[in-house]
């Protein structure tokens, strides 16, 4: 097994967050490739993702984040369930397991299977000692652990499979957003990113909202507009002439601002171009009864200082996360280096 440095990876990732922040016409072919792939994997949701992903691989935050990290003397075979939601979702366990200095044994979503690919081979080519900790296979066998991403009913099968090596096994999660009414037009607009990136299909996009007593929804209509343009999208407007059909027929209240509807529901994962909301009266217990459901929350987006198990996120930025924000809460490098 070829010998890895610390400081080469770490160069190595800048050089591949820089690629991200400016694709050369090679990845553009590869975008768009993607694009014709899968209807949902637009150009503009494809740069989206690469954008996020170039911002958290800043110099900074990878020599804070590689700093701790110990490579692993005997490499370890990882098998990696990769999930094809939106754009590039698998990358950071892969990233997680090159890290560690350990092997990656991707199975790939057939949904998302050109972007990933690619990268890693800019990759390899900055540093070619991966070439032999990159493998991709249809099927997975010797593996030593298992990181497995997938739904509620998937993740059944994951465990039956794979339960008896260590492993990660991820089901479904959704995000929401906590408002006090006292949000300025700026902080409802970069919520829009919050609901709207990636057509609202990720597990960090808010899918539920929870307003105070009385609430006007108005004043997010408002400041949303922007946005309007997701109905354009054939797939997205099929989702919302669908559901907006179901509650006409079945005489369900809901509000419409022709793009988005939004239902009271005490449920946590809304259909597609739906929007959920509740109302409470007190922010600290409403805080604890998400405490309580922690299970079913990938983050909390609001600006108030809630007492929450883990620290709100700032409007607009659910889907920029940091190295160090592992999914489900549940870190990925303290698992990998203690196998």
């Amino acid at each position: 097994m070829s010998s890895l440095s610390k400081e080469s990876l770490i160069h190595a990732f800048e050089k591949l967050g820089e690629l991200m922040a400016n694709p050369g016409q090679t990845f553009e072919a590869v975008i768009q490739s993607a694009s014709r792939h899968n209807a949902w994997f637009t150009e503009q949701e494809v740069e989206k993702a690469l954008s996020s992903l170039s911002k958290m691989l800043n110099t900074k935050d990878l020599q804070k984040w590689m700093e701790p990290i110990s490579f692993s003397a005997n490499p370890k075979k990882v098998g990696l369930i990769l999930a094809g939601n939106i754009p590039l979702v698998g990358f950071h366990d892969v990233l997680c397991v090159l890290a560690t200095g350990n092997i990656a044994l991707i199975k790939m979503s057939s949904s998302d299977d050109k972007l990933l690919p690619a990268l890693l081979k800019k990759l390899t080519e900055l540093v070619p000692e991966l070439n032999d900790r990159i493998i991709y296979t249809e099927r997975l066998q010797d593996f030593d652990a298992i990181i497995a991403t997938g739904s509620n009913n998937t993740s059944r099968y994951f465990e039956f499979y794979f339960g008896k090596v260590p492993n990660i096994i991820r089901k479904n999660r959704n995000s929401v957003a906590v408002l006090s009414g006292q949000e300025s037009e700026a902080e409802l607009q970069s919520l829009g990113h919050d609901i709207f990136d990636y057509f609202g299909m990720g597990c960090r996009n808010v899918s539920k909202i929870y307003v105070p007593k009385h609430y006007k929804m108005d004043h997010l209509f408002e400041a949303i507009e922007s946005y309007s343009a997701i109905i354009n999208h054939f797939k997205y407007n099929n989702n919302y002439d669908y559901n907006k059909s179901v509650y006409l027929v079945n005489l369900v209240k809901h509000f419409d601002n022709g793009f988005l509807l939004v239902k009271e529901d005490e449920a946590m994962t809304s259909p597609l171009a739906v929007l959920f909301y509740e109302s409470y009266e007190d922010a600290s217990q409403l805080a604890q009864e998400l405490n309580e459901k922690e299970e079913q929350i990938q983050c909390v987006v609001s600006h108030l200082d809630l007492p929450l198990n883990h620290a709100p996120v700032a409007f607009g930025q659910s889907q920029n996360p940091k190295l160090w924000d592992y999914a489900d809460n549940v870190n990925t490098i303290d698992f990998l280096q203690a196998l």
